[in-house]
């Protein structure tokens, strides 16, 4: 497997960034050698306003997590999609979008839909997932499964610290779709939702059989992420990276 660049999704800061300014934020992430980062909204910042700052600090945007694209708000995603340099729009659904094969299929067909829209301008469209679309099955097929079947322009950004938590077999499920995930979550920790997290590599996800089982001609992207943690957020973010890069896993900025 080739290095891959590392991105940090920015939610993993949003308490520092309360405290210490988004812009701020993203020169710390640039110093610990971030090469990318994905954003989960743009606290009141105007897409303009983030582009300096990323040039300013030699970042790129890996991802945007926002949205399911409709026809709403498909302008509004792919402006700001084009002024941040970012190909890839990322979106989810909650628990209750998974409680039958039904409604797996449904959420497949507003998928399909706005990846084709995403489609016409460049973008991608990939589906975030929790442990939720990994703790059942419907028919012998985990909800995620039936939904990228289901939607054949949609791709994976597999989450995969939930994916362990739901209970299914990590490396497994990347292998099934490898063609279809261009971005890869990081997180680790005890592979229990009610408890923290820690840095990659403190915990007791088996990262070299997981990102062995991508394809390194799709995969674009390692993004880290925590959710929350027992420890420093800083400290963990730094970590993080510092992990990835030196087992030969992530790529840092040039």
């Amino acid at each position: 497997m080739k290095k891959i660049p590392v991105s940090l999704q920015l939610y993993s800061l949003r308490e520092e960034a309360k405290k210490y300014g988004y812009i701020e934020i993203l020169r710390k992430v640039s110093e610990y050698g971030y090469p990318a980062v994905e954003f989960a909204g743009f606290y009141e910042k105007k897409p303009a306003e983030i582009r300096k700052a990323l040039d300013d600090f030699c970042l790129k945007v890996s991802s945007c997590h926002g949205a399911v694209p409709k026809s709403d708000n498909i302008a509004a995603i792919v402006d700001a999609a084009k002024e941040l340099g970012c190909r890839w729009h990322v979106t989810g659904f909650g628990p209750d979008s998974f409680t039958s094969e039904d409604d797996c299929k449904k959420n497949a067909a507003i998928l399909q839909e706005g990846a084709a829209a995403l489609k016409k301008e460049g973008i991608g469209l990939a589906m975030h997932n929790h442990w939720w679309e990994f703790d059942k099955k419907f028919n012998g097929k985990y909800p995620h499964q039936i939904v990228m079947d289901a939607a054949p322009d949609v791709y994976a950004q597999l989450d995969t610290y939930w994916t362990a938590v739901g209970g299914a077999n990590v490396p497994e499920i990347i292998r099934q779709i490898s063609k279809r995930i261009p971005l890869l979550h990081i997180k680790d920790g005890p592979i229990n939702r009610e408890q923290p997290m820690t840095a990659a590599g403190e915990g007791k996800m088996d990262f070299p059989k997981i990102i062995n089982a991508a394809n390194e001609n799709v995969l674009e992207w390692l993004i880290v992420e925590l959710d929350r943690c027992a420890t420093d957020m800083f400290e963990a973010v730094r970590k993080s990276i510092s992990y990835l890069v030196n087992n030969g896993f992530g790529r840092a900025r040039d």
